[in-house]
């Protein structure tokens, strides 16, 4: 297949979300209230994103067992659901190439189920990233400015900003969760504030060579586990053209210390409560005063 027209002509119809991973898998089960003021789980909300962006059909990638109870999450959207299971913890290469069959040979939208995304514009995050990977016909990575103590916990790409354009970047290297010094030596973007670094997003999409390399990886590590997806990426870098997209917008890691409240602020400070929400602050503030 013409990888250009599969993009042109094609939409992304397909969309995959990870949950398989031990400490992730009751991570988009969690409830919370939306900007709108309605109570939802993080799958929901997760669910509605992929949603605006055009895509069609959903696989999420669970740990055997988990189906039920990701329907019961998923509200009146679980008819759109498909599930596959990751049989064992063999890494996070090992669990989106769970779902080749799948996305088949068509580019396909990538998130993970323990993070949250929320946009700064009309457009959501997820609809942006489909955009400009349709328009620039190439596999392209969500990233965002992280300072570099959160390196631990992200992706990270080094590249230079795509001629004439704002935000977008031409892809020239990519490390799994670098040291501040790899980081420094291999990651530097021109324009970042100094101790910044463009992680990932917890949002791509991919092509399906993409799929091909993690497959081989996936075979040669065989029971072992193991092939991350930064490292399908590197390789993909030398045979595709690889952008990256600064979002305009912010992800929320529910996985972390405090995550899953930090999210549920960042929902409500943007929603229509955002008074109602501000003045129980300030009373819990002025409460620490006393």
């Amino acid at each position: 297949m013409n990888l250009r027209a599969s993009f042109h002509t094609v939409q992304i119809k397909k969309a995959v979300i990870t949950a398989a991973g031990k400490n992730q898998r009751t991570l988009p089960l969690q409830t919370l209230v939306d900007r709108d003021g309605a109570t939802k789980t993080a799958l929901t909300i997760i669910i509605e994103e992929i949603l605006r962006a055009g895509v069609e059909e959903i696989c999420v990638v669970i740990c055997p067992g988990d189906a039920d109870a990701y329907r019961t999450a998923a509200a009146n959207h679980a008819s759109r659901l498909q599930f596959v299971e990751q049989p064992g913890p063999l890494g996070y290469g090992h669990a989106v190439q769970c779902a080749k069959e799948f996305t088949g040979r068509e580019p396909f939208l990538l998130l993970v189920g323990d993070h949250l995304y929320l946009s700064h514009q009309q457009k959501g995050c997820a609809e942006q990233l489909v955009e400009i990977a349709r328009s620039e016909s190439c596999a392209i990575s969500a990233v965002q400015a992280t300072h570099e103590s959160k390196l631990p916990y992200y992706g990270t790409i080094g590249g230079q900003l795509v001629g004439g354009r704002q935000r977008l970047y031409a892809v020239e290297n990519v490390l799994e969760k670098p040291t501040p010094t790899e980081a420094e030596q291999k990651l530097i973007v021109p324009g970042l504030r100094a101790g910044h670094y463009l992680c990932f997003f917890g949002m791509h999409v991919l092509t399906p060579g993409v799929m091909d390399l993690l497959v081989e990886m996936v075979s040669q590590a065989g029971s072992k586990g193991g092939g991350h997806l930064t490292s399908a990426l590197q390789k993909m870098r030398a045979k595709e053209r690889y952008l990256a997209l600064e979002l305009q917008g912010h992800r929320y890691d529910i996985g972390v210390k405090y995550g899953l409240l930090v999210a549920q602020l960042a929902l409500a400070l943007e929603g229509k409560d955002r008074d109602e929400v501000l003045s129980h602050l300030v009373e819990l503030l002025a409460q620490r005063g006393k």
